[in-house]
C-alpha cells in the first residue's frame, strides 16, 4: 500500500502541467471536448440511435488522448482530461432534453440514466491513471484498444446484435451485450494494438508478434464481456495495457 501511494504521489508530482501547458492546453481542451459532445449531440438531435452517439463521443475522445499522449506526453493528457471532466458535468447537469446529455445517456438505463455516465467516465479516468501509473507511455496501447476495440461493441450490437448476454450490472437496471458486438471488439483491439505498436517507440512485434497481439486481443474481449456494466472502460485500459508491457516491449 506504502509503494502505491508512493507511485502515486510520484506520478502527479512530476506530470504535473506547466502554465504553458495549462494555458495552451486548457481551452484548447475544453473547446475541442466540447466539439466532440455537440457533434454527438447533433447526430441524437437528427435521429440516430443513442448507441451510437455515445459511442462517437468515446471514439473522438479517446483517439484525442492517444494522440496528446503520443506527441505531448502525460502532463498535456491530464489537462485534457480535466477539461473533458468539466464539459461531461456539464452535460449531466443539464440532463433530460439537453442534447449533449441525450447524446451520452441511454434510455435502457433510465432511471439512472445520470448514474451511468458519471460510473462511465470516473472508470476511464481510473483506467487512465493508473495505466499511467503502473506502465508509463505504454498506456497510448490501452487508450486506443478502449477508444476502437470498446467503442465498436455497441454499434455493432445495436446495428446487428442477434444474440445478446446478460452482463453483471451493479443497479437494477438489466445490462446486456451481444456476441457479435464482442466479435466486433476482439478485431479492433487487435487493429488497436497493432496501430500502438506503430505510433510508439515502446511498443514493440517481435517474432511471435502477431499471435501476441491475437491472444492479447482476445483477452480484450473477454474483459470488455465480462465487465460490469458500466466499468469497461477502466478495464479496457489496464488489460492491454498490463499485457503489452508483459509482451510487447524491447
Amino acid at each position: 500500500m506504502d509503494w502505491f501511494l508512493d507511485r502515486a504521489i510520484g506520478f502527479f508530482v512530476d506530470n504535473f502541467p506547466s502554465w504553458q501547458v495549462i494555458s495552451i492546453g486548457a481551452p484548447v481542451g475544453l473547446a475541442w471536448s466540447f466539439a466532440c459532445l455537440w457533434f454527438a449531440g447533433r447526430l441524437k438531435q437528427n435521429g440516430t440511435k443513442t448507441g451510437y452517439t455515445r459511442k462517437v463521443f468515446h471514439f473522438l475522445i479517446f483517439s484525442t488522448v492517444a494522440v496528446i499522449q503520443w506527441r505531448f506526453d502525460t502532463p498535456a493528457v491530464c489537462v485534457f482530461g480535466v477539461m473533458c471532466t468539466l464539459v461531461v458535468l456539464f452535460a449531466v447537469w443539464r440532463g433530460d432534453g439537453n442534447m449533449l446529455y441525450e447524446a451520452m445517456a441511454r434510455e435502457k438505463d433510465a432511471p439512472h440514466r445520470s448514474f451511468f455516465i458519471l460510473v462511465a467516465y470516473l472508470t476511464t479516468l481510473v483506467g487512465g491513471l493508473l495505466s499511467n501509473m503502473l506502465f508509463g507511455p505504454l498506456s497510448v496501447a490501452g487508450y486506443l484498444v478502449t477508444g476502437l476495440g470498446d467503442a465498436i461493441g455497441e454499434p455493432v450490437g445495436t446495428m446487428i446484435g442477434k444474440h445478446p448476454y446478460r452482463v453483471f450490472s451493479l443497479s437494477s437496471v438489466p445490462a446486456t451485450r451481444t456476441l457479435e458486438g464482442s466479435t466486433a471488439v476482439f478485431i479492433m483491439s487487435a487493429c488497436a494494438l497493432l496501430s500502438a505498436a506503430v505510433i510508439s517507440p515502446h511498443i514493440t512485434l517481435s517474432s511471435r508478434g502477431i499471435p501476441q497481439v491475437v491472444v492479447i486481443a482476445a483477452a480484450c474481449a473477454a474483459a470488455e464481456a465480462l465487465s460490469p456494466h458500466g466499468w469497461d472502460n477502466a478495464i479496457m485500459q489496464i488489460v492491454p495495457t498490463a499485457m503489452v508491457w508483459a509482451w510487447m516491449t524491447p
